[in-house]
């Protein structure tokens, strides 16, 4: 191997490892984690702030296909099949997308293409879609938020929290 390919071997590698530790980063990586009866669902996301700004409609416009998070698509992995909101969604990695609307159900997307840039959705790549109903919270959550609020032992309500934007999925494991 040339001195060349041996050079740039090596910045790929201190470039890559910098990128995924660049402790100045304005939106932070998050997981959470919840096993319902022997099936554990992960999703990894990057939490954008608002800073000031509007979630809905401001940052993201109603109609518009959108990933809950910054830089990469937010992603879910489940390790066995699970129901969303009563549709069946098969073990595997996706990646979620919502379309926020403004008075009707919002849809939420889970899509094959599971590790991909957040501005990067292909249709012919969805798994599933559903409904769900967004709610308004009292009280405003400045950093974007995945979180089980509710728990049994085989389903639990996973929550999307933005603004003051609430938005509830119900899951089961099959």
């Amino acid at each position: 191997m040339s001195v060349r390919a041996t050079v740039f071997g090596f910045l790929l590698v201190v470039c890559a490892c910098h990128a995924e530790a660049q402790p100045g980063r304005r939106s932070q990586r998050g997981t959470v984690s919840q096993t319902l009866n022997g099936t554990e669902i992960t999703v990894r996301y990057y939490r954008p702030v608002l800073r000031g700004r509007v979630a809905f409609p401001g940052i993201v416009s109603w109609g518009r296909t959108w990933t809950p998070g910054a830089d990469s698509a937010t992603r879910i992995e489940t390790n066995g099949p699970i129901d969303v909101e009563g549709k069946s969604l098969p073990a595997g990695k996706y990646s979620i997308w919502v379309i926020p609307q403004e008075k009707d159900a919002w849809t939420v997307i889970f899509n094959r293409a599971a590790d991909v840039f957040h501005l990067t959705y292909e249709e012919s790549q969805d798994a599933l879609r559903v409904d769900a109903r967004a709610a308004t919270a009292a009280e405003s959550v400045e950093t974007l938020e995945f979180s089980f609020p509710l728990v049994d032992a085989d389903s639990a309500v996973m929550q999307l929290r933005w603004g003051t934007f609430v938005l509830p999925l119900r899951l089961r494991a099959r």
